[in-house]
């Protein structure tokens, strides 16, 4: 063969090369075994240590990381850091739609008015409806697809 069949390389390697492997012994000694057998025995009492303990953590309750929200009472932690943090930063752009300038509340009342003119009963539904999508839409939710029935909590 002129190169070689993977990696196409030219340069041939004598196959005397190559170093013999060292022999290893096939029994090891007695404290050789003996230091074995005591590391398998460590290792299996610290798995079943480290099982002990997983089924401990499992059944605690963890307390909340917001103290200063507690007036002494403790309460378990029912949502992790992640969701608390998705739902805080929804909350935070919830706020901030309703810190709507009254200048702009008040165009998007006045284009809602006289959008319609044909029902001058309909004109106050017609800006509360306005009004309310604009904040939806500001705090980045979803246009509501039925009627909206308040909510108990």
């Amino acid at each position: 063969m002129q190169v070689c069949p993977i990696c196409k390389a030219r340069e041939r390697v004598s196959p005397t090369a190559v170093p013999p492997l060292p022999a290893s012994p096939a029994v090891p000694h007695a404290d050789e075994a003996k230091l074995l057998t005591e590391e398998r025995e460590r290792l299996r009492e610290l798995k079943s240590q480290i099982y002990a303990s997983h089924s401990q953590v499992a059944a605690t309750t963890f307390r909340c990381a917001l103290d200063q929200n507690h007036d002494g009472n403790i309460e378990p932690a029912a949502v992790c850091h992640s969701c608390y943090g998705a739902v805080r930063q929804q909350a935070d752009q919830m706020e901030a739609a309703l810190h709507m300038e009254t200048r702009e509340a008040a165009k998007i009342v006045y284009e809602a008015v006289w959008a319609d003119t044909s029902d001058p009963n309909k004109t106050y539904l017609n800006a509360a409806a306005a009004l309310l999508s604009e904040l939806r839409k500001r705090a980045g939710l979803s246009a509501l697809l039925g009627a909206s029935a308040p909510r108990t909590n």
